[in-house]
């Protein structure tokens, strides 16, 4: 088998890659909060993996009533929002995805798993 490697040269170091990776997502969470929906940071913190390292572990409320159809509203709860769980070990993540407002209303669940 040939492998085949090729590198790019970027304007910037892996550090300040993170930081602005960091920065537009959270421009991008604020952009996306208006009249109370949006991205709501619920736990923000520094996590330790043992086969990943040092991380961090963020979970989040997207709300997205105004987003839906007026035929999924008139289905799904009032207030509904998926949490989504991430834990980012740059440059790996480990994301999930859930939707308790209809948990408690149906007794079903929604998870949508996405890993490394």
């Amino acid at each position: 088998m040939l492998l085949k490697e090729y590198r790019i040269c970027m304007p910037l170091t892996v550090d300040e890659y993170r930081i602005g990776q960091l920065y537009m997502i959270s421009k991008h969470s604020h952009e996306q909060s208006d009249r109370g929906e949006g991205v709501e940071v619920v736990q923000n913190e520094p996590f330790q993996d043992p086969h990943h390292g040092h991380g961090q572990f963020t979970e989040k409320r997207v709300y997205l009533n105004s987003k839906l159809p007026s035929w999924a509203r008139a289905v799904v709860p009032k207030i509904f929002y998926v949490t989504e769980k991430a834990w980012n070990y740059y440059p790996y993540t480990i994301t999930g995805h859930y939707a308790p407002s209809l948990a408690e209303s149906s007794g079903a669940q929604l998870v949508i798993p996405s890993s490394l």
